[in-house]
């Protein structure tokens, strides 16, 4: 009976060292972020950009701002930009760094700090992420609504796609041809041109970050603080988890040539970098 418990625990030691996903603890910054809701690294500046919501995730109070700092963690301009009012997901095209806030999406030079202008989204009521295709339209998930926004180049919001199955839905990133969205229960893929949608993976709960990282994988967030390697057809493998210590896990951030999560802790407000130890995708 001993030599059985010894082989399996050596089978269990072998398969994680096959596998050998997991978060590896870089940096953290200080707490002196205003609920943090989004991390976004843009490559062209190397910078990061750090939403912050400074109230409740509904008020229109004006005590927003976007913080600017190092791909390393520095602070460069705590208060980059000021004058939003609960600011979330954000994502870059073409020099313009577009970013939600509850009902506009705010345009802001990424080079100046200065905002270009704010875009009226007509009956939203909570928007959420934000993702930009190839040819510079913008995609804005309506939590509350459970529809996605869409803005062409005409700068006029419509409702893109209202499907039943986008309950409450959050995250969103472009992956060649489609938009992958995560809402409840489900992460999904949708084809652009066509709508058509592909159910890729069933998770308990609200998907807010979402990253794709390859080869069919992602990596997703569930704000109480798992955070999880998920693919088609393959378990789920958690690859950090601090829910017990009430540490959230909003709208993650990347930084790709070096494969690390950036975590925005949300009512912990500091910005946590981990390095995506996952062999497979350096073979």
């Amino acid at each position: 009976m001993r030599k059985f418990f010894i082989f399996l625990l050596l089978l269990l030691l072998t398969n994680a060292v096959l596998t050998g996903q997991s978060l590896e603890f870089l940096w953290q910054t200080d707490a002196i972020f205003k609920v943090p809701e989004s991390v976004f690294f843009n490559i062209r500046t190397q910078n990061i950009y750090v939403s912050n919501i400074n109230g409740k995730p509904t008020e229109k109070n004006g005590n927003g701002f976007i913080s600017l700092l190092s791909s390393k963690g520095k602070i460069i301009n705590l208060k980059w930009v000021k004058g939003l009012n609960a600011p979330k997901g954000m994502a870059v095209f073409n020099n313009i760094l577009y970013v939600s806030d509850i009902d506009r999406l705010a345009a802001i030079d990424i080079f100046s700090g200065k905002i270009i202008r704010f875009y009226t989204v007509n009956d939203a009521r909570f928007l959420n992420d934000v993702a930009v295709d190839n040819r510079g339209d913008v995609y804005v998930s309506d939590s509350d609504k459970g529809v996605i926004f869409r803005m062409e180049n005409n700068g006029h919001f419509h409702i893109w796609d209202s499907n039943p199955i986008l309950k409450e839905v959050n995250g969103l990133a472009i992956e060649n041809r489609n938009l992958v969205a995560g809402a409840y229960g489900h992460l999904l893929q949708i084809n652009i041109h066509n709508k058509s949608i592909q159910k890729l993976t069933f998770q308990n709960g609200i998907i807010d970050g979402l990253i794709p990282i390859g080869n069919g994988y992602y990596v997703v967030s569930n704000w109480s603080g798992k955070i999880q390697l998920v693919a088609k057809g393959k378990k789920a493998i958690v690859l950090s988890n601090t829910s017990k210590q009430k540490i959230n896990a909003a709208d993650l951030g990347y930084i790709p040539q070096k494969k690390v999560i950036l975590i925005p802790t949300f009512f912990n407000n500091k910005v946590i970098a981990k390095k995506l130890i996952f062999p497979s995708l350096t073979q």
